[in-house]
Parts: structure tokens; C-alpha cells; sequence
């Protein structure tokens, strides 16, 4: 062994006994190898004599790179020294005179010796070496292994350069078609004929190498002349080979496969047609089998569903009746198989199932009334979609317990089921009476199976019946004809054996609320659905997340059915009671806290039943009273016990307010404004005396931010609900509020305020004046945080909650603008922080990387100059403002913002702005009248060279046009020819 193949040893081991330096300085000695000039010679005899794989294989990986590299530097000699040796090596042939054991080597060294010999067939063929395919057809006869060598070399010829399964640049497309070509027309009827012979010959001595013939063969039908496969030579072989017992599953599926892509060759359809009709495909049907998953059975299954895709495509390209009704009958005749393979046998991935029968189905939309067979077609169709959209058993307990195989499962199957459900509700069009008995046939088989199956059985037939419900439109869903009142009559009283499922449970609550429109107008059916909801099927389910999902549809289920269910309210009530207690009882302070969302949606729906002017004033008042009662009840005991609690008690109280907040609120959302504030003031007494409670809290637990959240939300809760009542309890609300200064919080905060203004206006003036100094101290305080943050220390998370905050403080700035309270701006104690606001806004109108928020600026300068500017004669409102308006604000962000490259008219939202920035100029000409418009054009453009001519126009249209449109269109092109003119060479401050 020579140092060569000792390095290449080296370098290939994996075993990790080779010191890593070592076989560093290997990989380096192996890579210098290459450079040198005699590598060819050296790998070529390396080939020869050394038995190493691992030697054989970086040999031939060498030559390939340097054929794919060097081969226009080589010398003629060199290129016929390789040419010769390579195609002795794969033709069992010795090179000078000796013999080369390459061949005697695993599969993947012969695998790299074909890539070889199509790396230069690349270069070569035609024109070089024209006869490379036809020499070496003689060599087949030395038997097997040059016939497997030839296989391999046309295999890695598909794979390396025809094949366009794989992405080709334009020179390998070029490549390809001119060796196509050369092949079509030198050596292709050899080569089959090549196939013929050995596959005859081999079939029951060698079946292997017959199999490895006829699978190269498979890829080459697509391009070769169809009339040297289909003749009545060898198709009649390749049946023979499908159907004779005894042959070996390989050899057979291989012919299959062949079949197969005889079937699938493009071509005109006529032809086509002709040519389907001629296999008589028939002759297979029998060979699938449900209780054989064998390599036959998958090659027929993917034969089958190949040719009924190829039989459908015929029906709808071809236009003579005649051939409609050749079609026909191909399609009538494969259709039960297919459907059989379907159900019953491992698909080919790259066949859809749901594409073929969504084709097939939208060819009967034409045809009424459908033919029995068709109806016939339709149950199997129906029967595919079913069995395919059914879980496997080996998944129950995963999707039961929902750990990570069942979420996973879950996740997939969510996927799979789109294509199908869409398939069903075109199902459901064309046959809308033969769906619905399929399905409620499907129900009550389900029910009755066997137990290892009743799980996914009956979950089929459930999410059969919602998909169909998906595709009724409101008004059949209310009318309910035919099937459809017994079916959902059956869903609302039968109780499946495996109820306690968490899939079966799911869907089947998910189908009574996809059917909800049929319900409402039925009321005969509330009691059942009300039970499947009440009972164990629903919120009292075992598994917590179907309870969960039984509480959201019952919620929704009330909101849609409110006044229908007034007379069910002490049933629902009474049926509730266990689960209310869990939050109204003094006992549940001691409890573990649970999920802080949990009976959010009971809270609401009970609010929704008792909120409604339907019930009686002393009813109301009872319900409402017994919740919110002892509710209120629990959070005075809990702040009273506060300082006595250690922190771990102290944690678990914390959790249970969160979650008696929650519920309160929710209970909120059923009372309107206008029945606890003017028809029924007493219910609207309870509420204020509920807030004035949670209030306490944020005396109580200052810094318990998670708390502070929940208050927060209530009072937002209580600002829709009590109106202009909750003014007397806003100062205390807002102080405490007001105690924590952090950016999340205040975000919170001036949301609130926001939707204060929104609903008040200038009603919550004084109290806007009163808390504006301090909000503006702390945002201006945190916003120059962000300023001053920089480096790899910052913490992202509080940048991102600072940016946030600055992005609020311009919506808030906004609303107190456009709700006719920008005096808050010009009281005394808010004069100190007007330059800063300005500031502010002038630098987010012309800098700010969001245009939204830039447009937002912009529309508060306007609306300022609106409220503080009288006419150019009128007496200053505010002192300063009106030339900060026209000598800062109109030309930096009306000309200089507008004028820098990042202002990108092509963006939606940047012409959006833009228009609000043409409106500025429109607004500070009617308020300041020449004052503006002389700065503008004597001093803004002649800043950025804007040519006299373009100017004077400016004015004119500024001055004349009553068309905002016009004018944002010549202000454009004004910009972009200023823009032009300047050629990008301009920065703007």
C-alpha cells in the first residue's frame, strides 16, 4: 500500500481511532493529488489494481471533477486515454491487457463509475463520440453484470442530465435534447430491442436483472418512440410478465411500472384513447388484493389509479361523442377498482386521490338526473372519503391524552382532510339526498361497531356530518329539508359508547354548533341541545379540554339563541350550579388556583341568559345579586387577609382574584348601557358597587402587574357598560393606575384613556388636564430611553415594549386631537411639555420608518393649525406656533421628508401619507394664506433647485384648485422630476 492509498484511507475513516491532525494532513495530501498533472493515469490504475473501496470510490470521484473541470484544457491523448479506459472498466473489458475488478465492487462504486461515463458522454456525444451506446450493446452478452452496468449507466444518464424531475440549467436542457435527438435517431429501436432480448431470456433464469432492465426501460418510454413499446411484441410480454403466477413480485411489479408509463406518455388524445382501450387493462383488475401489501399489489394499485387519471383526462379533452362514449365506458369499467384500491391499498404518494374524484365528480355536474351506475359511483365515492379521513387505532390514546404523537397526528390529519372535505361538499351539490343517507347511514353503523373500532368510526360519521354542514348555506341549514331534520335530530339525542373520547367529543360539539341555524328555527330541539352541552358531553366532560371547547359553543350558542332560551334560564341556571360555585364559594380560596380563563365563557353566557330585558327587574336582579355577591365577597376577605398571608398563600389568592375578575367581567358583557343606566338603574348600582370593589385592589397589590391587567380590562368593561356613570370613580381608578410608571403599563393606561375620549369627547376634559403632565413626564422620560439605548447589552424585549409605548403615545396624541380636547395641550400645567410634543411630532411626521404612524402625525399638525390658527389676519391662539408651522414643519415634512428615497410612492400606505401631506399645504394655505405660501416657494424650493417654471405652477394650483386629487397628482410629479434632477445626490435633513 503507497502513500496515496494510505492518505485516502485515512481521510474516508469514521471510526474516530485516527488522530484528527492526521487525517487533516490526509485530506490536504488527497486534495494536492488532484493538482497533479498525471492524476487521470494514477486514479485509472489505482482503478486497476487496488482493491480498497474507499480508494475506488475517490478515484472516480476525481476523474468526474476533473472531466467536469479541465476537460476543454486536456490534451486529445488524455481525452482518448480516459474515454478508452473508463469504457473498458464498465464493459468487463481489460485495459492493457489486464483486468479491472471495478465491476466486482458494492453498488455504489459501479453507481459512480455510470456518472463517470455520463460525465463524459456530456462532452462527448454526439459529435466526439458518436458510437459510445452502440458499442456497447455486443458487450451484453457477457451476461449480468454488464447488462446491470448498462442499466446503471442509462439510469445515471436520467437521473444526471434527461431527467426533468430535478431543476436543469439552459446549457444541461440544450445538453439534454441533443443527446435525445443523437439517441432517437442512432440507437433507441437497438436499445429496446436490447430489453426485449434480455427480459425474454432472463425472465425465469435471472428475474432480478430482468426487474433492473425493465425499471431503466420505465424511464425512457417518456421520450422514445411510443410504436417500439406498444406493438404486439412487447406489450403482449409485459402482461405476460404482470399476470404468470410463479414470476417473482419484482419482476412483475416492474412490468407494471412499465405499463405504466405507457399509459402516462403524452400524446395526442385521440391517440390516446385508442391506445387505453387496447391494453385492456381489465386483465389486472385481480391481482389487487386488500390482504396483500406486496411490491405486485402497490405497482398494480399505482398502474390502476394511473390509468383511470389518464381515462378521465380523455373524457374531458376529447369533443365526438363517439369518443365521449369510448371514454365513458373505460372510466365505468375502472372506477370499482380504483375505488377498491382507494380504500383498501397503500397509495402512491404522487397520486391524489381527492384531485382524481373532485375531477371525475365535476363531470357529472352536467348530467341530471344522474344514471344509476353514476349513483353507484357517488356511495363509493362517498365511501373512499370516509376510510380515508378515519384515524388510525394505533393513535387513539395519543390523540385521547393529546401528547405530542397526538398533536402531531392531529396536526396532520387537519391537512390531510382539507382536499377531502372539499371533495364531499361538491359530492353533496351534485347528490345532495344519496350524501345525507350516506352519512346517516354512516352514524348508525358507527354506533353499532365493534369496540376496537367505535372510536374512529364514529368520528368519521361526525366529521362527516360538520363538513357537510360547512357546505349548506343559512337558508337550507333553517329550512332543513329532506334527511337533514332526522340527522341532526339523531346527533342532538343519541350518546355514543365513546363519548369520553376527547376526538369523538370534540367533533361532536363542533357539528351540533355547526348546525345551530337549523336548531333556532326548531326550538323543539333546545332541551337536547342544552343537555348535550350541560351534561357529560359537554362542559361536565372528563377531559378538560373538551370541557373548555363545550363552554366557548355553549356561550356562542346563547348569544345566537338569547331570546329563545328565557324560558330555560332556571333550567340552565340550576344545571350550572356546581360550576359557578367553583368561583362564587368562600371555599374555593383555599383551592388550587386554575387556568385564569377558565369559565370566562360560562360567566358570559350566563350574563347573555340573565342581561336580557326579557327577564323580569327582580329576577335579574336576584341572578345577578347571588354571582356577584359572593364573588365581591371573596375579594374583600382576601384584601382584609392580605398582609397575613405568607407568599406561597399569598400566590394561590392572587390566581383566584384573577380568575374572579375574569369572571365578573365576562358576566358584564350580557347588560347593555342603556339597561343599567336608564330602564334599570338598580342593576347598574351592582356594577358600580362590583368596581368600587376591584378598585381596592389596586391599593392593596400595587406591584402585582398580572392583577393590575385584570382591573385595567374591568374598567374598560365598566366604561362601556355604566356610560357616564363611571365618572365618579375614574380619579381613584386613574391615580392608582398612575402608580406604576412602566412602559407596558402605561400603554395600558393610555389605551384607556383613548377609549375615554373616544366615548366622551370633551366630557373628560378636566380629567384629561389632570393626569396629561405626568403621562407626558414619563413617556418623554421613556421614549429618550430608547434614544440612549444602543449596543449588544440592550435588552431587546424592553426596547421593543419602549417602542410600543412611543407607538400608543401617537395614537393618543391623535385621538386627543381629533376629539376637540387640544386645549388639554395649552393648559398651564401642560404648556412646559408643548415643544417637546412638537418636537416629537415634527421628527415622526418626517423620519418615523412606519408611515402609518407618520401619517398620523401629519393629520395632528393639521388638525392643531385647524384648532389654533384663525385666518393669516387673526390674533396668535398660541405664540411661536404659526412660524414653527411655516418655517419648520412645511419644509422638512412637506418637502425634504417627501424628497428622500425612502419615500416610496409605489408603497400603498406612503400614498396614503403623501395625500395628507398635500392636505397640510392646502390647510396652511387657507390658514396663513401668503405668509406660507411666499416661505414655501422663495425659501423651500429654491433649497432643492426646483426650476421657477415648476414653482409659479405650484402656486397656481395651490391657490385655484378645489381638486385635491389634481393637486396630490401635480405635487407628485413635481417631486419625482425634483428628484430626477437631483440624481439621489442630495441629503436631506
Amino acid at each position: 500500500m503507497d502513500d496515496v492509498e494510505k492518505a485516502i484511507l485515512i481521510s474516508f475513516d469514521e471510526s474516530g481511532a485516527i488522530d484528527s491532525e492526521l487525517k487533516s494532513q490526509a485530506v490536504n495530501f488527497c486534495q494536492k493529488i488532484k493538482e497533479n498533472p498525471s492524476i487521470c493515469s494514477l486514479c485509472i490504475e489505482k482503478l486497476c489494481f487496488c482493491k480498497h473501496v474507499q480508494v475506488q470510490f475517490w478515484c472516480l470521484q476525481a476523474l468526474q471533477e476533473v472531466i467536469r473541470v479541465k476537460y476543454g484544457s486536456m490534451s486529445l491523448e488524455e481525452k482518448n486515454f480516459i474515454r478508452k479506459s473508463i469504457f473498458s472498466m464498465t464493459c468487463l473489458e481489460g485495459i492493457d491487457d489486464k483486468m479491472c475488478a471495478v465491476l466486482d465492487s458494492p453498488a455504489f462504486i459501479k453507481n459512480k463509475l455510470s456518472q463517470v461515463l455520463v460525465t463524459l458522454i456530456y462532452f462527448e456525444y454526439p459529435l466526439i463520440w458518436s458510437s459510445v451506446f452502440v458499442d456497447f450493446l455486443p458487450h451484453l452478452s457477457k451476461g449480468a453484470v454488464v447488462i446491470d452496468m448498462f442499466s446503471r449507466v442509462l439510469n445515471a444518464l436520467d437521473d444526471e442530465l434527461v431527467s426533468m424531475d430535478y431543476p436543469r440549467t439552459p446549457e444541461e436542457v440544450a445538453v439534454a435534447g441533443r443527446v435525445k435527438d443523437a439517441m432517437r435517431n442512432q440507437c433507441v429501436p437497438q436499445i429496446v430491442r436490447a430489453w426485449y432480448d434480455i427480459v425474454s431470456m432472463y425472465r425465469n433464469s435471472d428475474p432480478e436483472i430482468c426487474a433492473t432492465v425493465l425499471d431503466c426501460m420505465r424511464r425512457y418510454v417518456s421520450w422514445i418512440d411510443i410504436g417500439l413499446i406498444v406493438n404486439d411484441v412487447f406489450i403482449p410480454l409485459l402482461f405476460e410478465l404482470i399476470l404468470v403466477d410463479g414470476l417473482s413480485e419484482q419482476l412483475r411489479a416492474a412490468a407494471a411500472g412499465c405499463v405504466l408509463a405507457v399509459v402516462s406518455k403524452r400524446m395526442d388524445v385521440q391517440s390516446k384513447l385508442s391506445l387505453l382501450k387496447s391494453l385492456q387493462i381489465s386483465r389486472v383488475f385481480g391481482l389487487v388484493s386488500a390482504d396483500n401489501d406486496s411490491e405486485l399489489v402497490s405497482g398494480i394499485s399505482a398502474l390502476i389509479t394511473g390509468y383511470a387519471v389518464e381515462v378521465l383526462e380523455c373524457f374531458k379533452r376529447v369533443n365526438s361523442e363517439d369518443a365521449k362514449v369510448v371514454s365513458t365506458e373505460l372510466l365505468d369499467e375502472i372506477l370499482p377498482t380504483v375505488f377498491y384500491v382507494m380504500q383498501n391499498c397503500d397509495m402512491d404518494a404522487a397520486f391524489s386521490i381527492a384531485q382524481f374524484l373532485s375531477g371525475y365528480v365535476a363531470t357529472m355536474k352536467t348530467l341530471s338526473p344522474l344514471q344509476e351506475n353514476k349513483m353507484l359511483h357517488i356511495s363509493q365515492i362517498l365511501e373512499v372519503i370516509r376510510t380515508q379521513i378515519r384515524y388510525d387505532p394505533m393513535y387513539r390514546h395519543n390523540l385521547d391524552i393529546l401528547d405530542k404523537i397526538g398533536v402531531e397526528e392531529e396536526n396532520r390529519m387537519s391537512e390531510f382532510r382539507k382536499d377531502l372535505f372539499v371533495l364531499l361538499r361538491n359530492v353533496g351539490r351534485v347528490a345532495p339526498e344519496v350524501t345525507r343517507m350516506f352519512i346517516r347511514n354512516s352514524l348508525a353503523n358507527a354506533i353499532t361497531s365493534s369496540s376496537d373500532k367505535n372510536v374512529e368510526e364514529v368520528e368519521a360519521a361526525l366529521s362527516l356530518l360538520y363538513a357537510l354542514g360547512e357546505s349548506m348555506n343559512d337558508e337550507a341549514m333553517r329550512v332543513g329539508n329532506g334527511l337533514l331534520s332526522e340527522l341532526v335530530t339523531n346527533l342532538l339525542s343519541t350518546r355514543f359508547p365513546c363519548h369520553s373520547n376527547r376526538v369523538v367529543a370534540l367533533v361532536y360539539l363542533e357539528t351540533i354548533a355547526r348546525y345551530m341555524k337549523f336548531i333556532q328555527e326548531n326550538v323543539q330541539c333546545i332541551p337536547l341541545i342544552l343537555a348535550a352541552f350541560l351534561d357529560e358531553r359537554g362542559i361536565r366532560h372528563p377531559n378538560i379540554y373538551v370541557s373548555r371547547r363545550a363552554s366557548y359553543l355553549f356561550m356562542r350558542v346563547v348569544k345566537l339563541m338569547k331570546s329563545k332560551l328565557v324560558p330555560f334560564i332556571e333550567t340552565i341556571l340550576q344545571s350550572l350550579q356546581d360550576v359557578v360555585a367553583r368561583f362564587t364559594s368562600m371555599s374555593f380560596a383555599s383551592k388550587e388556583p386554575i387556568g385564569s380563563e377558565d369559565g370566562a365563557h360560562i360567566f358570559e353566557a350566563i350574563g347573555l341568559l340573565i342581561g336580557m330585558e326579557d327577564v323580569p327587574l327582580e329576577k335579574q336582579s336576584g341572578y345577578l345579586s347571588s354571582l356577584l355577591t359572593p364573588l365581591c365577597q371573596q375579594v374583600e376577605a382576601t384584601l382584609m387577609n392580605s398582609k397575613a398571608m405568607n407568599p406561597e398563600e399569598s400566590l394561590v389568592q392572587v390566581a383566584n382574584i384573577q380568575q374572579i375578575i375574569v369572571a365578573i367581567n365576562a358576566l358584564s358583557k350580557g347588560f347593555s348601557e342603556r339597561l343599567v343606566t336608564s330602564s334599570r338603574p338598580a342593576i347598574g348600582h351592582m356594577f358600580k358597587q362590583t368596581l368600587d370593589v376591584l378598585l381596592q385592589i389596586l391599593v392593596v397589590f400595587p406591584k402585582v402587574e398580572p392583577l393590575r391587567t385584570k382591573v385595567l380590562s374591568f374598567i374598560h368593561r365598566m366604561v362601556d357598560t355604566l356610560g357616564a356613570s363611571v365618572f365618579p370613580y375614574l380619579p381613584k381608578a386613574l391615580e392608582q393606575l398612575l402608580a406604576e410608571s412602566e412602559p407596558k403599563e402605561m400603554v395600558g393606561f393610555l389605551l384607556l384613556l383613548n377609549q375615554l375620549m373616544c366615548k366622551f369627547s370633551t366630557l373628560v376634559r378636566d380629567i384629561l388636564e389632570e393626569v396629561f403632565p405626568t403621562i407626558a413626564g414619563r413617556v418623554f422620560s421613556a421614549i429618550q430611553r430608547v434614544a440612549d439605548s444602543s449596543g449588544p447589552e440592550t435588552n431587546a424585549e424592553e426596547i421593543r415594549e419602549l417602542q410600543e409605548l412611543q407607538k400608543t403615545l401617537y395614537t393618543f396624541l391623535h385621538v386627543i386631537a381629533t376629539h376637540d380636547l387640544s386645549s388639554v395641550f395649552l393648559s398651564p400645567r401642560n404648556r412646559d411639555y408643548l415643544t417637546s410634543i412638537m418636537q416629537l411630532l415634527l421628527h415622526a411626521s418626517c423620519h418615523h420608518k412606519d408611515m402609518v404612524t407618520r401619517k398620523t402625525c401629519v393629520q395632528i399638525f393639521v388638525k392643531l393649525i385647524k384648532d389654533w390658527c384663525a385666518s393669516s389676519s387673526g390674533e396668535e391662539k398660541v405664540p411661536g406656533f404659526k412660524s414653527f408651522i411655516i418655517e419648520t414643519f412645511s419644509t422638512n415634512c412637506c418637502l425634504y421628508s417627501v424628497l428622500d428615497k425612502s419615500f416610496e410612492f409605489r408603497d400603498a400606505n406612503t400614498l396614503v401619507l403623501f395625500g395628507e401631506i398635500v392636505l397640510a399645504q392646502k390647510v396652511m394655505y387657507e390658514k396663513f394664506g401668503d405668509d406660507f405660501l411666499v416661505h414655501f416657494v422663495s425659501k423651500g424650493f429654491p433649497s432643492v433647485h426646483c426650476p421657477q417654471n415648476l414653482a409659479e405652477q405650484y402656486c397656481q394650483k395651490l391657490k385655484g384648485s378645489s381638486d385635491m386629487k389634481a393637486l396630490r397628482s401635480f405635487y407628485q410629479s413635481l417631486i419625482e422630476h425634483l428628484r430626477q434632477q437631483q440624481n439621489g445626490s442630495l441629503v436631506f435633513r
